[in-house]
């Protein structure tokens, strides 16, 4: 069985994208949590990691003695092993924009996450407010994700990025869960899909474990010093 080695659930973007695929797409895996204790070489993180991938980051995907790093490669991966679960449209010039909006994600949008890093836990619409009222790449950040969902969701009639669930929507379910923790204003059209995407069974699945984990980590959160009682 695949494994897919992933970090804490309320904090890593990262591990929430082919976490969020496999398990809506229908594919079994089997999860391994690497909790964050810290970053530097000799972390327990670190050192767990260090002998499948040279990375030494999540999310990590182990198929036998095949490791599939970054979250591109393990979309392309598991596209590849189950075509028939249809994890790019179906059409060509669709698969080619999913492909395009997910790479435009992965190296993109810094702005947004520097200022806005993924917290499920929190409340943070007050720090949303002075994020938005202070720093324009955050708004031009937002304003690209509004133009390219509000084209898709328009071109395909939703409720999704290309009508059904894909890549594309796995790929960008922790942009949804950023707007919401700090509440960052969008057009109720976005607001909508945003909403649809965290319906999603594999969304709430993921989104109640980040809940449950009660794992504080100060070096994750530098805007307040504890967690909301």
């Amino acid at each position: 069985m695949l494994k897919l080695y992933i970090g804490n659930k309320n904090y890593s973007s990262w591990s929430m994208r082919p976490w969020v695929l496999l398990r809506q797409a229908g594919i079994a895996f089997e999860e391994v949590m690497v909790r964050f204790d810290s970053f530097d070489s000799d972390s327990t993180f670190k050192s767990t990691l260090r002998n499948m991938t040279p990375t030494g980051k999540v999310p990590l995907l182990v198929d036998g003695d095949l490791a599939v790093w970054d979250t591109l490669a393990i979309t392309e991966y598991a596209a590849e092993l189950f075509p028939e679960k249809n994890i790019w449209p179906a059409d060509q010039a669709d698969r080619a924009r999913a492909r395009s909006i997910c790479a435009e994600m992965h190296s993109g949008f810094t702005n947004l996450r520097s200022a806005c890093p993924m917290n499920i836990e929190a409340d943070l619409s007050d720090i949303g407010g002075l994020i938005w009222r202070d720093k324009p790449g955050v708004r031009n950040d937002v304003q690209r994700l509004v133009e390219m969902w509000g084209t898709l969701l328009h071109e395909h009639g939703g409720p999704l990025l290309f009508g059904t669930f894909s890549a594309a929507d796995a790929y960008f379910s922790p942009v949804c869960t950023r707007i919401k923790t700090y509440a960052l204003p969008v057009p109720p059209i976005i607001a909508t899909y945003i909403e649809q995407v965290c319906a999603l069974p594999a969304v709430q699945t993921w989104t109640g474990a980040a809940l449950a984990e009660n794992d504080f980590l100060d070096f994750e959160e530098p805007y307040r010093l504890k967690p909301a009682a």
